[in-house]
């Protein structure tokens, strides 16, 4: 079983950057392709990137391709998502997971909020 637990939102201004984080409990962590996932109030629940176990590749929603980055660092179990030039589109909770997602890992996330 593996535990995730999400931080770093918060309330920003359109333009600014936030950085998330997910730490992971488990000895498995960097054999898990993981992903960032987020859903805004009223809408499902939607991929926003990943990153493959060993971090050398990564893939991007198109809304964020350009402006998030996704990295991860297995020695601290730890994957993260580098948000910048945020919109207020992008308000949402964010959550981490494995990609594809198992349902029985999801967290609380982080509540991301971008004024306008």
């Amino acid at each position: 079983q593996v535990q995730l637990v999400e931080s770093g939102g918060g309330l920003v201004q359109a333009g600014e950057s936030l950085r998330l984080s997910c730490a992971a409990s488990g000895r498995t962590f960097s054999n898990y392709v993981m992903g960032w996932f987020r859903q805004a109030p009223g809408k499902e629940r939607d991929f926003v990137a990943a990153i493959s176990s060993s971090g050398g590749s990564t893939n991007y929603a198109d809304s964020v391709k350009g402006r998030f980055t996704i990295s991860r660092d297995n020695g601290k179990n730890t994957v993260y998502l580098q948000m910048n030039s945020l919109e207020p589109e992008d308000t949402a909770v964010y959550y981490c997971n494995k990609n594809p997602p198992i349902t029985s890992y999801w967290g609380q996330g982080t509540q991301v909020t971008v004024s306008s």
